[in-house]
This record gives structure tokens, sequence and C-alpha cells, in this order.
């Protein structure tokens, strides 16, 4: 399944891409939304399991009203990075691990909320999913769909086996992402090539349409060269200056400069 095999479907702020595999359906939500958001649906015969949740009120009740067009029976909520937007589908089962669940409720997702709470205003939903099924790492069942968690430093990543396809929060191949240093940019490294190992057709994310195993493999230098290029700064400034230089066209400033203050933290 190549990334770009896919039906568009213009709704009023957002759009769905729509991928069809063999007995199972991925509607990939671009949300439009301030933060980029993502919204995953998966369709199997008459069961879906969403994963995360928008948080504006906007795209809530327009996920919802798509969500009735596709006459199926929502068996749960995937709650992993995206803690927030809780009036979404009430009443329907929240699933998370119970590290994903803190970290929404009382870790960095919390903060966060409150970030976006203060940036935003009633615009943005803060309330924040109760877990109503707690699950654990390895494989699980919901709504006759298989997915594997693997627990993250944050939430929880998600592997959808039958559609060789995974979930993880950040990836933007021509972004730039939040890196907290050296050792953080080997890890994402190490993980990112564990993806090319195992040969997935789809990489979602929390902020970016669904990528390829290309994609991944230019996120990949993309790591390699931050390492490189802060071997040859003296402050975050000149860090930033080089790689705005070596990636003119790419966006997420504000991760630039978050990622410029964990390489240089000294100056903070």
């Amino acid at each position: 399944m190549e990334k770009t095999q896919c039906e568009t479907i213009k709704l009023k702020k957002g759009e769905i891409n729509l991928y069809n595999f063999n007995g199972i359906k991925l509607h990939a939500y671009k949300t439009n939304d301030p933060i980029d958001d993502e919204v995953f649906i998966v369709e199997k015969g008459s069961e879906a399991v969403v994963i995360e949740s928008p948080c504006f009120y906007d795209n809530i009740k327009e996920l919802e009203d798509y969500l009735e067009t596709l006459n199926v029976n929502v068996a749960g909520i995937l709650v992993s990075y995206h803690g927030a937007g809780a009036t979404f589908l009430n009443g329907v089962k929240k699933y998370s691990t119970s590290h994903a669940d803190s970290y929404n409720h009382n870790g960095g997702g919390k903060a966060l909320i409150d970030g976006f709470t203060s940036a935003f205003g009633k615009i943005f939903d803060n309330s924040i999913h109760t877990t109503t099924d707690f699950i654990e790492s390895g494989k699980t069942t919901i709504g006759g769909i298989e997915f594997d968690i693997i627990d993250t430093d944050e939430g929880f990543d998600i592997v959808l086996p039958e559609i060789n396809t995974i979930y993880t929060h950040l990836l933007g191949h021509d972004c730039h992402s939040i890196v907290a240093g050296k050792d953080h940019a080997e890890a994402l490294i190490n993980t990112l090539n564990e993806y090319l190992e195992k040969g997935y057709d789809l990489v979602l994310t929390s902020h970016y349409t669904p990528e390829d195993l290309k994609d991944v493999e230019t996120k990949i230098a993309y790591l390699k060269e931050l390492i490189q290029l802060a071997t040859t700064c003296l402050d975050a400034a000149e860090f930033k200056g080089k790689v705005r230089a070596e990636y003119p066209a790419y966006s997420g400033q504000n991760y630039l400069d978050m990622t410029a203050n964990f390489f240089f933290p000294e100056e903070q």
C-alpha cells in the first residue's frame, strides 16, 4: 500500500484520506486544527476503533458526524499521546495503558493540555479522557481488530498487524521535530531502523498525514545530520542557524527552538 493510494474526502474543516485494504478500511482524519492533529479510524466489518481523538470542538462534531455516515459500531477509542477532547464519543469505551493514562492526567500530557487551554481558550476541549479499560503492552483485540501495543516514554505506539501499519507520535519527514539531545536522537534512529526492518507499509502519526518507509529514511538522515551539526556548534543560536540553512523549507520552527535548547542546555 502506497501512501498516495487513497481516496480524499473533503469535509467542512478537515478531510479524510481513506485507505482500502483487504477487509479493513483506514480513515485518516486530517483536522486542519491549530496544532495539525490527525485522528485515525480503523474499520473492519461492522466495527470500528478510533486511534486518538480530536481536541477542538468543531473537529469533534465534524468527526462524530462522519462516523455516523459509516454505519458502524465504535468499539472503543485508543487514547495514547492525546488525552484531551473527552467530549468526543461520550459513552464509548476508552482504552489506555496505566502509563499513558498517568501521562495525560498528571504528567507531560497534562502540561501540554494546560498550555493549549491558555493558548486557544474555549474552542479547545481540555477535558481529559477517563480510561474505562486498561490495556497492557502486547497483543490485544478490540472490535475484532488486532492491535499490538508498544510502551513508550510518553504513551504507547500501536501496530496494526492486519494492515502492516504502525502508529506513533511524531515523524514528519519534512518538518522539524522535538529532539531531546544526542541520546534521544540516537534512540529515535534505532526505533526508525526497526520500522525499516519490519517493512511497514504505512507510518501513522499524531500530527502528519500517513507516511511510508522512504519518509522514515529521510527522517533518519535528518536526525543523523542534527547530531553531526551539534558537534560543530558552540551554542544554540549557531546550531539553529546551521540547521535552518540545511533544511530551509522545513516547518516547525518552534520544535527546532526546543531541540536547540536540549542540545545546548547550559544556555537555559
